[in-house]
Order: C-alpha cells, then sequence, then structure tokens
C-alpha cells in the first residue's frame, strides 16, 4: 500500500479551494456482487481497473474499472471507506472496506499521486507527481479547503510526517532529494540530496529518524531529519522503493523492485535481518492481522504474491490486471 503515515485518514478532496464534504458525489452502480469474507483491493495502474480478490480462497471475485493510474489506497479514520486515488483520472473513489464495492466518488481532484492526513488530522496533503506539486490542505473534521498550492522541484512522490504534524516530508524522485514541509506556514523548510530515484519514506516510531527508499541504487537512507544528514545506508537490493511495518513496532519491510526481493528492517538495530525472494517488481504490500501472511503486488508480472511470514516463501501467485500497484484488506495488521 502505499505511503505509511501512522494515524492516517483520508476525506474527499476540496478542487480550487472550495469546501468539500466528505463525500460528496452518489455512488456509481456496483458492478460486483458483495462477497461474503474478507476481500483482497488490488489496484492494477495500468487498466485502470480494481480487482478483487477472497482473502480465503485466493480467487478473483470480480475486477471493475475505475479513474485512470490508481495507484495508491488508504482507509478512512473510522474504517468505514477506503480511498483509491486516481492520478490522471483526477479523482477519488470511495469503497467499503471490507466488500471493495463502490460506496461514492469525487471527480475533479488534480492528479491525487498519492494522498494523506497529518497524525493530528489537521492537514491534508495531495502529492501531484506529474504536476510537480503539492496541494495542501486545511481539515476541520469535515470539511477541507485548499489552503497552499505548493510548487516542488520535480516528481513528488510519497511522504511522512513528523509526530507533532509540524513537518511534512516528501521524496522528489525527479531530482533526487527530499523537501521538508512546514505546515503552519505552508512553505518549504529545506530540500536535501537522498540518493538517485527516491520513493517510499518513512519515519520511525520513535520520531527520530525517516528512512527512505532509493529506488536508483540499492539502500534505504536513514536520516537524521532535525540535522538533514544522512546517517546511514542500510542495503538491501536494486530498486529500494516502498515500506510496510511489520505491526510489532519493531520490524520494517522494504520492497526491492529490480532485486525481486523484500528485506526485513529491524527498527533498533537499523540493520537488515532478513529477505525474502519475490520476483516481479514487487511493489506495495499488506500484512494480515495475524501476522503469518503478505500480499504483495508484482508490478511486472500482473500478479499478486501471498508469502508465508514464518517460512518466507511465496505460497501463491493470482494473476491480477497490469501493473499492479496498492492492495488492502480490511483485517490487516498495524502499520507501526
Amino acid at each position: 500500500m502505499s505511503v505509511f503515515v501512522r494515524r492516517s485518514v483520508v476525506s474527499a478532496v476540496a478542487a480550487c479551494g472550495l469546501l468539500t464534504a466528505f463525500p460528496s458525489f452518489a455512488a456509481p452502480s456496483s458492478p460486483i456482487a458483495a462477497p461474503a469474507a474478507n476481500t483482497v483491493v488490488v489496484l492494477n495502474s495500468r487498466d485502470a481497473t480494481v480487482t478483487l480478490l477472497d482473502q480465503a480462497t485466493y480467487q478473483e471475485i470480480g475486477t471493475y474499472p475505475v479513474g485512470k493510474e490508481p495507484h495508491h489506497l488508504m482507509p478512512t479514520p473510522d474504517n468505514k471507506s477506503l480511498i483509491v486515488a486516481a492520478a490522471t483520472g483526477n479523482s477519488l473513489l470511495f469503497l467499503d472496506p471490507k466488500s471493495g464495492q463502490i460506496q461514492s466518488q469525487v471527480k475533479d481532484i488534480v492528479d491525487p499521486y498519492q494522498i494523506g492526513f497529518s497524525p493530528n488530522q489537521k492537514w491534508f496533503i495531495s502529492n501531484g507527481l506529474r504536476l510537480d506539486r503539492i496541494d495542501i490542505y486545511g481539515y476541520d473534521g469535515k470539511n477541507l479547503k485548499l489552503a497552499k498550492r505548493l510548487p516542488l522541484p520535480s516528481m513528488p512522490s510519497h511522504m511522512a510526517f513528523t509526530a507533532d504534524s509540524s513537518l511534512a516530508f516528501i521524496s522528489l524522485q525527479g531530482s533526487d532529494e527530499l523537501a521538508a514541509v512546514d505546515l503552519t506556514t505552508q512553505k518549504v523548510k529545506w530540500i536535501m540530496p537522498v540518493g538517485k530515484q527516491p520513493a517510499g519514506v518513512y519515519m520511525t516510531p520513535d520520531n527520530k529518524y525517516l528512512l527512505v527508499g532509493v529506488m536508483g541504487s540499492d539502500y534505504v537512507a536513514v536520516i537524521d531529519w532535525r540535522t538533514q544528514k544522512i546517517v546511514k545506508k542500510i542495503k538491501t537490493g536494486d530498486g529500494a522503493h516502498n515500506f510496510r511495518p511489520q505491526g510489532d513496532n519493531r520490524h520494517i519491510f522494504v520492497s526491492n523492485r529490480v532485486a525481486g526481493t523484500i528485506n526485513i528492517l529491524d527498527l533498533n538495530s537499523l540493520e537488515s535481518v532478513g529477505s525474502i525472494s519475490v520476483p516481479g517488481g514487487p511493489d506495495c504490500m499488506e500484512i494480515t492481522a495475524d501476522g503469518k501472511t503478505m500480499w504483495v503486488t508484482q508490478r511486472w508480472l500482473k500478479k499478486v504474491s501471498v508469502v508465508d511470514l514464518a517460512t518466507r516463501k511465496v505460497i501463491k501467485s493470482i494473476p491480477v490486471g497490469r501493473s499492479p500497484h496498492g492492495i488492502y484488506f480490511n483485517n490487516r495488521a498495524s502499520e507501526l
């Protein structure tokens, strides 16, 4: 799944600075009959579709069209909706997080590649990867209002926040940098180089370090964000990309898209303590609440793999659409 923002929530977005209630558009008709069990939601970014899988049987429930380039998704804080951000479709689609059924849609949201709320839920950010900007919205508990449209050097991608919600950190894939944005002033506080094509960003639970997946190389950069220095490089594998915490407040997984591996990092020692082979461009990851299995999208194989975390082996490979990216299910492990 996408960016890992602890205590994140998502809502409908206001275009052009207008206040918008959540949600604001009527739901399209549901194209697939509601399944009875927990459902795995997979975003097929090149097909502009969502595929629903039965978590227990690994069988496809159905596939239906959404806006173009659905890349990332995240649940609302009450877990009553799951939001799919369609980047070039310029829209947000709201799904039932248990069944994957469509609830509603918000149109005219420009380039929502990645989305997230600050931990205090006061600010909402939409990263516009293709437009080289981020949109910052104020949130009053019900509505969102555009506060600032902020240009950034090139290709703002993933994000993370400080625990006190004072700063947002944005990886800049095109300029090989990381930007810190002051959410009070809505201005860029600093920009620093981090390595070629930075992608996933994660704040450690102690709020001390930022982890950045350096996709154009083979490592995770450990950044002291207070001094703006890289204090360590954790070698993982080529194409270090995205993060998913295990849910034990101790370990985090990083996908290496080029290497076809997933590394397990210890957040205390900041070392790699294991590796899992998942070929075909592993990207977003989701973990079951019991901590036994991980589901991984494989961008280059049109598949999702299921990993047994005890043996660190792929136990099932499931065909989906082209370039599967975000993945989610309701019975999921904590993002800490």
